[in-house]
């Protein structure tokens, strides 16, 4: 019984950990300025006037990390033609990101959020005191910086491919 009670204690004190900033579709996109993979600084500004897919990943050159970020970089040319671009955005450090970036040839964006608030402000920190690392979350944001859609649950093989089924059609709307 207080093993039960203790396991209980600690899960509700991890759920208590976890960032419970959110955004849904229709929302504006949080603004974020990060140094990306050649350390420059990025501004959420840049991105207005295209489609932007934001997507924010654990954990840079992991399995599921590189899987997805590979499935980005095999699609690039598509997701460009239909006007979007492509930032990935982890915890790591910049000499993370730039060497993940490097090996993968990876040709888009990706940038270190090592604290951890830009993620946060997404709704996609998991932070456990000690250790802090993005969900797997996405948002599709349109032109003009409004969240269009959010992906929780990502297949990272063909993950480019949900993104630019749902691009297509939002550009036949429009």
């Amino acid at each position: 019984m207080m093993k039960i009670r203790t396991f209980l204690a600690l899960l509700l004190l991890a759920m208590g950990m976890l960032a419970h900033a959110d955004v849904s579709p229709g929302d504006g996109m949080p603004a974020f300025a990060l140094t990306d993979q050649t350390g420059k600084l990025r501004s959420s500004d840049e991105f207005k006037g295209k489609w932007l897919v934001l997507y924010f990943y654990p954990k840079a050159d992991t399995p599921g990390c590189t899987e997805e970020a590979c499935s980005f970089r095999d699609d690039i040319v598509l997701l460009r033609a239909l006007g979007a671009e492509v930032v990935g955005v982890s915890t790591d450090d910049v000499a993370a990101i730039r060497e993940f970036g490097r090996k993968h040839e990876l040709p888009f964006t990706l940038l270190a959020d090592p604290d951890g608030k830009t993620a946060q402000k997404y709704g996609a920190l998991v932070n456990l005191g000690v250790m802090k690392f993005a969900k797997r979350h996405s948002f599709l944001i349109d032109p003009d910086g409004r969240i269009v859609k959010r992906y929780k649950d990502v297949d990272t093989k063909d993950y480019a491919k949900t993104i630019l089924v749902d691009l297509r059609a939002l550009n036949k709307k429009s």
